[in-house]
């Protein structure tokens, strides 16, 4: 996939194509749909999909106090919009003047002018343009009277409710990683690297690989099933998961992520991981000695080894490996 980072400055991305604009955190099972659209639309056409997303989330830059922690970073979007055949990504950077643009004058300057559009999709409940002006509707009839057609993605439900990225933050955020898998259409994952901890894991037989994430949006704190793809050597494993503050050794100052991989021993610091959490066992705990922990952990352990023996990290889906 094609990725440009300067759209509406300095590079000129492709015309007559067919587009999709939108946030796409997550990039859950709505967003699929609509991209899949997108593709088919594409090649009915003969011509290019494409994706406007937009960088920072616009509420950061315009009440940051109210934006959501988001699920996926801007490398993991762009990933995630590239394996549903989307050909080429524009990033446009959210400025306050973009933010002043009017409705009328995005589409007339952006979706005419620079991209000379020829299909657009957006969500329902997308709005663009200054004071959130545009619409689908207002999408639809002006579409018309500047030579673009538009429509609404259609709304894809899990469990009666439909999907959105507010939903799969909820699910994260309670801890319900399992239901959050299922409205992503994958397991939730985290991408960071490997740094040096305190080394406790180690004296009690469970050595741990701790991460320092990118991802903003972490689970509910507790224990989790969890594989882990190192990409140095292209292996996923299957491990478990503590997140959280460490109550039962000297509480962490924020929230550590220990990893321990199973039937592995080797020096990680400084290796780039991907962490997919598949299940969650339990809530994190203080316990009365580092015996008790220890008995805890070799619980949680096996535990975790029967959930991947029933369902093995070499089941997950590869084209989500870390890059």
């Amino acid at each position: 996939m094609q990725v440009l980072r300067d759209p509406l400055g300095s590079e000129q991305p492709p015309r007559r194509g067919v587009l999709s604009i939108g946030n796409f955190d997550g990039v859950h099972l709505g967003h699929q749909a609509v991209l899949r659209h997108l593709v088919e639309r594409a090649r009915a056409l003969a011509t290019v999909p494409i994706v406007m997303t937009f960088e920072p989330h616009p509420v950061k830059l315009l009440r940051p106090g109210e934006a959501p922690r988001l699920l996926s970073t801007l490398d993991q979007r762009l990933q995630l919009i590239a394996r549903e055949g989307i050909e080429v990504c524009l990033v446009v950077e959210f400025t306050h003047a973009l933010a002043r643009m009017t409705a009328d004058d995005f589409m007339q300057q952006v979706l005419v002018d620079r991209l000379e559009i020829r299909e657009v999709y957006i969500g329902r409940n997308f709005r663009f343009g200054a004071d959130r002006g545009g619409s689908v509707d207002l999408l639809v009839r002006r579409g018309r009277e500047l030579g673009f057609s538009a429509g609404a993605a259609l709304p894809v439900r899990v469990l009666g409710e439909v999907v959105s990225s507010s939903r799969v933050r909820h699910e994260v955020e309670t801890g319900r990683v399992g239901l959050a898998w299922s409205l992503l259409g994958r397991p939730v994952f985290l991408d960071g690297t490997v740094v040096v901890g305190r080394r406790l894991g180690r004296s009690l037989g469970f050595p741990t690989a701790n991460l320092e994430l990118a991802n903003e949006l972490l689970p509910k704190q507790g224990v989790f099933v969890t594989a882990i793809h190192l990409p140095h050597s292209d292996r996923i494993l299957g491990s478990v998961t503590n997140i959280g503050t460490r109550p039962t050794v000297s509480a962490a100052a924020g929230c550590a992520v220990e990893t321990h991989i199973f039937d592995l021993d080797e020096d990680l610091y400084g290796q780039p991981a991907r962490l997919y959490l598949l299940e969650r066992l339990r809530d994190e705990r203080s316990f009365g000695s580092l015996e008790e922990l220890s008995a805890q952990i070799a619980q949680d352990a096996s535990q975790a080894r029967q959930w991947l023996g029933r369902r093995p990290p070499d089941g997950l889906d590869l084209t989500l490996r870390a890059v």
